[in-house]
C-alpha cells in the first residue's frame, strides 16, 4: 500500500502512514482531544496545513465555512492523508476542557512538564508556563505491562517481589520521555506534575502495595508524593519538585482528580457524571456541593483485554463497526487490514448484532452458534458478548448506586463526560442501546484523556482547590450497597 510523511509542528515529529490514513487515528495518540467526538462542530481539532494537500469534501468544506476558517485550516475530524503533508495542530496553543472553553491560569516564567501515567499507556508533555502552550509530546506504552495487563496483577507482581524493579523501571522510561522532550526544547523545567491510579501511585513512589492485595482492600498511603530528581534518578535539574499528585481511594486515583479538575465537575451547579473507560473503569457524580466516585471491573473489557480478538485502540484495531443498507461495514485504524477490535468498536458491534436479532435480551448468540462474523476473520463469541455484559453492567450498576448515595435519579444528572483511550472513536447512540448509560444523547459528551489535560492544569497548582475537592469526594465501595447484585444482574440484560 501507498505510504505518505506526516509533519507535525510545532514538536517536531514525522509519521509514516498508509494513504487515505484519517488523521483522527494518528494525532489522537499525541494526546490530542476532540471534545466535540468527530462531529466537526467545536473547531478544537483544526490543523493548519503548511504544505502538501489534504482534499476538503462537500460537508468538510461546510464545516470550515461555519466555523469562519480560513483555507489554510482543516478538521482533523473530517481529513484523510492522501500525500506527504506538514500540519501545525493550533490545539497545542490552548487547554482544551469538555466544556470547549479555555482553560484560565496566571502566567508566569519558565517550563514544566504534565505526566499521565497509565496502567498501559505514557504521556508527558512540556508546557511553556507563560503561555500553556504545549512544545513538546512523548508517548510510549509502560513497561511494567511485562508483570501483567490489570491492576490485580500488578499488585501480585509486587508481591512476589518485582516492587522494586517494577519502580525502576517506571521511573526511568518516565526519566528517558522527558529526555526526548528536552532534546527537541532544550529548556530549564520548573516542575512536574505526574498523575495515574493509585496502585501506579504506590509503585512510582515505592510505597506498600499489599493493602490493595486483601480484604478490605484499602490503604491509607493516598496523600500528594513529592521528590526530588536526584532521588528519582534523572538526569536533568527539576528547579522546584516532582509531584504525584494525591489519589482519592484506594482504586480511585490522581488521575480522576485530574479528570473532575479537567471537566470542571467540582465548580457545577447540575450534578454531572465522569466515566472513565481505562484499564481500571471509575465513575465519579457530583456538583459543588457533593461528590461521590467508585471503581468498577469494567476496564479490561473495553481495553480488549478479556477479549478473544481484542487490543487496543491501535493500528489495526477496527474501531467502529455501522450497519448501512442491512450490510456491516467496519472502520480500521491506520487503514490497513484489520487484526483485532478494539473497545469502541465492541460496543458497536453489541449494538449493531443486537440491531440485525443475532443477539437476545440474555446476550444470547440466537442461532446457537458460538461466533458472529464482523469480517471473514474478526468476530465476537459466546464468552466475548458475555463479557461486555459484565463491563456493561458494572458501569450502568455503578451509576445508579451512586446516584442513590446522594439521593438523586439518574434522569437529575444533566451532563456525562466520557474520557478513556477509545474516547474519540466511541459511538454514544450504541451506549444507550446497549443500557450502560440510560440519559439521552445530548447529555453525553466525549472528552478525551481528562487525566493529562488535568495534570497540565495542576502545573498551574491550586493547592487550596484540590484540598476542596479531596474533603467533598466520597470513595464509595459499591459492592457493599445491599442491591448490588440484584442491580449488577439487572443491567447485564439487553433490553429494547
Amino acid at each position: 500500500m501507498k505510504k505518505h510523511i506526516i509533519r507535525l509542528q510545532p514538536f517536531g515529529k514525522e509519521l509514516q502512514v498508509n494513504d487515505n490514513t484519517p488523521l483522527i487515528d494518528v494525532l489522537h495518540e499525541f494526546g490530542i482531544e476532540f471534545p466535540c467526538g468527530g462531529k466537526g462542530s467545536c473547531g478544537k481539532c483544526k490543523v493548519k496545513l503548511l504544505d502538501g494537500n489534504i482534499e476538503v469534501s462537500q460537508i468538510h468544506q461546510l464545516k470550515l465555512y461555519q466555523l469562519d476558517l480560513s483555507p489554510e485550516w482543516r478538521l482533523a475530524c473530517y481529513s484523510n492523508c492522501t500525500s506527504d503533508i506538514t500540519l501545525e495542530v493550533d490545539q497545542f496553543n490552548h487547554m482544551i476542557l469538555a466544556d470547549e472553553s479555555e482553560f484560565e491560569f496566571v502566567p508566569e516564567s519558565g517550563y514544566g512538564v504534565a505526566v499521565d501515567l497509565g496502567t498501559t499507556t505514557l504521556v508527558a508533555q512540556l508546557i511553556d508556563l507563560s503561555t500553556s502552550k504545549v512544545l513538546a509530546v512523548e508517548t510510549a506504552l509502560n513497561p511494567q505491562v511485562k508483570f501483567g495487563a490489570d491492576l490485580i496483577s500488578r499488585v501480585q507482581a509486587c508481591l512476589d517481589g518485582n516492587a522494586a524493579e517494577m519502580t525502576r523501571l517506571i521511573r526511568l522510561y518516565i526519566g528517558n520521555m522527558i529526555e526526548l522532550l528536552l532534546q527537541m526544547q532544550p529548556v530549564e523545567i520548573k516542575r512536574i506534575s505526574i498523575v495515574g491510579n493509585t496502585v501506579m501511585q504506590l509503585i512510582f513512589s515505592n510505597c506498600d502495595v499489599s493493602p490493595l492485595a486483601q480484604y478490605p482492600f484499602n490503604t491509607n498511603n493516598l496523600g500528594p508524593k513529592l521528590f526530588s530528581a536526584k532521588y528519582l534518578g534523572l538526569s536533568f535539574q527539576v528547579a522546584e519538585n516532582v509531584m504525584f499528585y494525591p489519589s482519592i481511594g484506594s482504586f480511585v486515583g490522581s488521575d480522576i482528580l485530574a479528570g473532575i479538575v479537567a471537566t470542571g465537575l467540582h465548580a457545577k451547579e447540575e450534578y454531572t457524571v465522569l466515566i472513565d473507560l481505562g484499564t481500571n473503569g471509575e465513575i465519579v457524580i457530583g456538583n459543588k456541593q457533593q461528590i461521590v466516585c467508585a471503581s468498577t471491573a469494567a476496564g479490561p473489557a473495553f481495553e480488549g483485554t478479556n477479549i478473544s480478538m481484542g487490543m487496543r485502540a491501535v493500528t489495526g484495531a477496527i474501531s467502529t463497526v455501522i450497519l448501512e443498507n442491512n450490510e456491516i461495514k467496519v472502520n480500521v485504524i491506520g487503514n490497513v487490514a484489520p487484526k483485532g477490535i478494539c473497545g469502541s468498536a465492541m460496543v458497536d458491534a453489541v449494538a449493531v448484532f443486537r440491531e440485525l436479532d443475532k443477539i437476545g435480551v440474555f446476550g444470547e448468540i440466537n442461532s446457537g452458534e458460538n461466533f458472529l462474523s464482523l469480517t471473514v476473520n474478526i468476530g465476537l463469541t459466546q464468552k466475548d458478548i458475555n463479557e461486555f455484559q459484565l463491563a456493561k453492567a458494572a458501569i450502568a450498576a455503578g451509576l445508579e448506586i451512586l446516584c442513590k448515595t446522594i439521593s438523586i435519579q439518574i434522569a437529575d444528572i444533566q451532563s456525562v463526560f466520557i474520557a478513556g483511550g477509545f474516547g474519540n472513536y466511541i459511538n454514544i447512540q450504541h451506549l444507550i442501546e446497549t443500557g450502560m448509560i440510560e440519559l439521552p444523547e445530548e447529555r453525553i459528551h466525549k472528552i478525551g484523556n481528562t487525566a493529562l489535560i488535568g495534570a497540565k492544569m495542576f502545573l498551574f497548582h491550586n493547592d487550596e482547590m484540590i484540598k476542596e475537592i479531596l474533603t467533598k469526594t466520597k470513595h464509595i465501595n459499591l459492592e457493599s450497597d445491599p442491591n448490588f447484585q440484584n442491580i449488577y444482574v439487572d443491567k447485564m440484560l439487553f433490553r429494547s
